[in-house]
């Protein structure tokens, strides 16, 4: 595995702590900024929308450069924001420099998983793809609780100089063990880049991402009440319960990266099933502790972690190139925004449980959308063509890598 792989992995991190890190330091921002909590939380849509509609945005505006040079503006672009965060004295620099770095951060993905394509062979992507979100995985885990920690110790500001700073050794290692990469063929034509979005089939794919990110936080968004008020564990033990969520993501997708090449199809609907197993489990039995962290665990094994497993069968019907992959991005988090928003929906009329019904739900239509694959890939088998060739040799293979997708 190239070393500039694990570098990805230590960008996304770091773009993953500064999203998170306003959620623990919302008191102490409050009263420096003069703002309210709902203002300070603001902050953290304010991240997301740009993420996911900023980063195309971005991407585009560095399609003419080289991956390497894309990379190094995106890091430039983003230590900026978090520096004007770390400055800010009043709300609305805040609310620039969110958006800043949220946009910066959306691009990023992109290219980085572009970049990861483009260092490995064929055979690695997959491992390889999970390698890089593994700074996903373990920004969800650590990345909050150390920016807290540091945020406590130090204050607020503390916690974006030290993303910042991270980001700079990022961007200093990522510019000297990075290979020289050039443009892939056409990238540097805009019209080129969005050919491949004239495919339907391409679009509905990312949809059925939404689908299943939302069907996880529609839970995850909620999980911190659930199992205070109704499973009934105190406030002090939470934060290590979530830790263990955040340990059981990363391992689910060390096994989903290992297996994303070769069994996406397989990987991906096994996920859902289990997920939604794990959730109607979690729902039905939330005020029996055992039974809850076992869903909860579950959850966090076959949820966000089906993500290198969605990102190859992306590239597969679109391309590896940084636009397919941060639109694809941007999908991902829309299904964050809209999973957690129809989550909290319900609360008023059905109780805390109705955010986990929501998310069995959600899995349940991303795995009707996942039928035609499931045919597709059944064909391919009985026919004895090779879904996963990453250049069909003729029209029939083509046509079975399309359905198979």
């Amino acid at each position: 595995m190239p070393k500039s792989v694990y570098l990805m992995a230590l960008g996304i991190f770091a773009m993953v702590t500064s999203e998170l890190l306003v959620s623990g330091l919302m008191p102490q921002m409050s009263e420096d900024l003069g703002a309210t909590i709902p203002q300070i939380g603001y902050l953290v849509t304010a991240f997301a929308l740009a993420m996911a509609l900023g980063g195309p945005i971005a991407t585009v505006a560095v399609l003419r450069l080289r991956t390497n040079h894309a990379l190094l503006v995106l890091f430039v672009l983003f230590f900026a924001g978090n520096a004007l965060a770390a400055a800010a004295t009043s709300y609305w620099p805040m609310v620039v420099a969110r958006i800043v770095t949220g946009a910066a951060s959306g691009a990023f993905f992109g290219v980085a998983l572009s970049a990861v394509a483009q260092v490995t062979q064929p055979h690695l992507r997959g491992r390889a793809t999970g390698v890089a979100l593994q700074g996903l995985m373990v920004g969800t885990l650590l990345g909050l609780p150390l920016s807290t920690l540091i945020g406590e110790q130090f204050g607020w500001r503390a916690a974006f100089v030290a993303v910042g700073a991270l980001t700079v050794v990022v961007a200093v290692a990522t510019m000297i063990a990075l290979p020289r990469l050039d443009r892939p063929e056409d990238a540097g034509q805009l019209r080129s880049e969005l050919t491949v979005f004239r495919r339907p089939r391409l679009w509905f794919i990312m949809a059925t991402s939404t689908l299943i990110i939302g069907a996880t936080f529609a839970a995850f968004s909620y999980f911190a009440p659930i199992l205070t008020e109704v499973t009934g564990f105190s406030r002090d033990i939470v934060p290590l319960l979530l830790l263990g969520y955040g340990a059981a993501t990363v391992v689910g997708n060390i096994v989903v990266g290992r297996l994303a090449l070769s069994h996406t199809i397989t990987v991906i609907v096994t996920g859902l099933v289990l997920n939604t197993l794990f959730l109607v489990t979690f729902a039905l039995f939330a005020d029996i502790p055992a039974l809850a962290l076992l869903a909860m665990v579950g959850i966090g094994l076959v949820g966000i972690t089906l993500n290198p497993a969605m990102i190859t069968r992306v590239q597969r019907a679109g391309n590896a190139r940084a636009l397919v992959n941060t639109l694809h991005s941007s999908f991902i988090t829309m299904g964050v925004v809209v999973g957690s928003a129809i989550g909290g929906l319900g609360i008023d009329t059905f109780g805390l449980r109705a955010p986990l019904w929501v998310g069995a739900t959600l899995a349940v239509l991303a795995l009707a959308a996942m039928v035609p694959a499931v045919i597709g890939a059944s064909t391919a088998r009985r026919q004895d063509i090779d879904v996963f060739t990453e250049t069909p040799a003729d029209t029939r293979v083509e046509a079975a890598h399309a359905a198979g997708a």
